[in-house]
């Protein structure tokens, strides 16, 4: 190859980095042509990240507690708009469908979720979710991704897809990394274009440099996986409506994958807009529409397949608000939030343990009484069957009759 198609090569592969620079992530079958999730308990898990720090304190709304009231007296939900749940507890007025979902036992609550020494910074609290780190420690692989590295065998038998143009340290390992895909038939028709198809051919010729062999290696292997998908997001099209916006289509998109039998453990997608320092309320119960409508259709097409029982949904964000509102009708970054799991096959459904105290603040935020690796540890060990310990560490702790 000539340096200049070379240096064309490398620009087109820049643009494409969120999927080309992955390895050989997924075949559907193994040599054998036996799926590759036949020794698994054949469980998947979906992360729905909230991205911006959504206000955990209006979206499970302590409405029978005046301090609630007495600290936000413009922004705090009206106690006759909640939508009850249980002990004292209720979701904001916009997720009604949430609300369904929970009374048919589906959703659980967990309250008070953070860590310790929290970051206030978007960033640098994200990072801290994405890697399953302490707040001082810097670490280069997300859960999701050492969870890959972990799966037995020198080929990759299970991997994870982020509906996304770009990939979340979340899903990053050190050997293995997910795929980021934000439109199958894009990504099949972007990798394997007549330039692309005549450099993979050409490199047969040509053996370069280790970093430049490693690059062709993985736009042959990406090839293949893009054909792997596009062939087979073939057989399931979704007949299930779907409200309008692209996080909704992007849990089509997972659904439809899930149903064509994709051999993924794990599926992630995010909403963001949640950074609501100003005029939150009706920002923030847009969003909780949105996020609550679209999992409940997803959920919805998932029993259609007999998928739901299969899946465990995990929806979070990087940190909560302050309990205090501002000038602005809005909300300052915070620290300890809510999160849900959503199944078909939860063993602790309702409200998992007490609603935050608001007494007993750290310098007006909310303590953690969960630790979210701890969250981390009951799903990889529990659900997706594997080593906790390995993955978020030594000190990370199963939560009792959670999963």
């Amino acid at each position: 190859m000539s340096n200049s198609s070379r240096r064309d090569f490398l620009k087109l592969s820049a643009l494409a980095s969120g999927m080309l620079l992955v390895p050989n992530f997924l075949h559907g079958l193994d040599k054998k042509g036996v799926p590759l999730l036949g020794n698994s308990n054949g469980k998947r898990l979906v992360v729905i990240q909230l991205t911006g720090g959504n206000d955990g304190l209006n979206t499970v709304v302590p409405f029978q507690n005046d301090l609630y009231y007495k600290a936000r007296p413009t922004l705090a939900i009206p106690a006759k708009d909640v939508l009850a749940l249980d002990k004292g507890l209720g979701l904001n007025p916009s997720m009604e469908k949430m609300r369904q979902l929970y009374k048919e036992g589906y959703v659980s609550v967990l309250n008070s979720v953070g860590y310790p020494n929290p970051d206030r910074s978007h960033f640098r609290s994200m990072d801290i979710w994405h890697s399953a780190s302490a707040s001082d420690t810097y670490l280069n692989t997300g859960w999701l991704g050492r969870y890959l590295d972990a799966m037995p065998g020198t080929a990759p038998a299970h991997a994870a897809i982020e509906v996304d143009d770009t990939l979340s340290l979340a899903l990053k390992g050190e050997i293995q990394s997910g795929l980021a895909v934000q439109n199958i038939q894009r990504f099949y028709q972007a990798s394997n274009n007549d330039f692309l198809k005549q450099v993979a051919h050409q490199h047969h010729e040509h053996h370069g440099h280790q970093h430049v062999d490693y690059l062709y290696k993985t736009l042959i292997d990406t090839q293949q996986s893009a054909a792997y998908l596009h062939d087979k997001a073939k057989t399931y099209h979704s007949q299930q409506s779907y409200p309008n916006g692209l996080f909704a289509r992007n849990l089509k998109t997972i659904a439809e994958l899930i149903t064509s039998g994709i051999e993924s453990r794990v599926y992630y997608a995010s909403l963001s807009g949640f950074d609501t320092h100003v005029r939150q309320a009706g920002q923030q119960a847009n969003l909780l529409e949105e996020l609550s409508e679209g999992v409940y259709s997803f959920v919805q097409d998932l029993k259609k397949q007999g998928e739901f029982e299969n899946t465990m949904i995990m929806v979070f964000s990087e940190f909560g608000r302050r309990v205090e509102q501002n000038a602005s009708n809005g909300t300052d970054h915070g620290t300890a939030n809510n999160l849900f799991l959503i199944s078909g096959d939860l063993k602790k459904p309702g409200i998992y343990n007490d609603a935050a105290n608001l007494q007993d603040l750290d310098q007006g935020d909310l303590k953690h009484s969960i630790d979210f690796r701890n969250i981390y540890a009951s799903l990889l060990q529990n659900w997706l069957q594997a080593d906790a310990k390995l993955i978020v560490g030594s000190d990370s702790k199963i939560l009792a009759g959670l999963l």
